[in-house]
């Protein structure tokens, strides 16, 4: 079975964490969500409390090496958060030496271009962080776009929360078969167009 981890700091984008978590489950994809803020319950950034799976420590840290793709949500002051932790620049390291997928959405992808991760790869992400990306091939989407997700070998990455289906369901495709997230995307009588 393949497994996925999402990272929760203080102020992220629910809706940009959670429909990942809703679609990769209902694929049958283990994922579970990590607090960094040293506390189980991690307030998003419309002060929505939620219980993360686990909180990631120095001492475990090298436990969730074990999954094929790690998710970053954007959201402000999230994804600053999310950059400013230690573990989660080393993971994201790990992860990208190992070819494992780096997914990102809204501001987090900014996290993937401070540590240099797949420098020179296309990514997309929210015009307000869009300036201060260096070094990528910035595709620049909006919210007329029928898809505001970009896949650059094992780097994903979304333009926002408005996008958040889409991002969730091109994950799902990435850990599982087509059928599966078929029958995910009938039973949610949804119409996203992904590839």
């Amino acid at each position: 079975m393949n497994k996925a981890y999402i990272f929760l700091a203080e102020g992220f984008e629910l809706i940009e964490a959670f429909t990942p978590l809703d679609v990769l489950r209902r694929c049958g994809i283990e994922t579970n969500t990590v607090s960094i803020s040293g506390s189980d319950y991690v307030a998003s950034s419309n002060r929505v409390y939620v219980k993360a799976d686990f909180v990631v420590s120095d001492n475990n840290k090298n436990t969730i090496k074990d999954a094929d793709m790690i998710i970053l949500p954007g959201g402000y002051p999230g994804y600053v958060n999310l950059g400013n932790c230690v573990i989660i620049q080393d993971l994201l390291k790990y992860y990208y030496e190992h070819k494992k997928y780096i997914a990102a959405i809204c501001g987090a992808p900014l996290i993937i271009a401070m540590n240099d991760i797949a420098k020179g790869s296309k990514i997309t992400c929210h015009s307000s962080v869009r300036d201060r990306i260096k070094g990528y091939d910035i595709i620049e989407t909006n919210i007329s776009d029928s898809n505001g997700v970009i896949i650059d070998s094992r780097l994903v990455t979304g333009v926002g929360a408005g996008h958040s289906l889409d991002f969730a369901f091109a994950l799902a495709e990435l850990l599982t078969d087509k059928k599966t997230v078929d029958e995910v995307k009938l039973k949610m009588e949804c119409s996203c167009s992904i590839r």
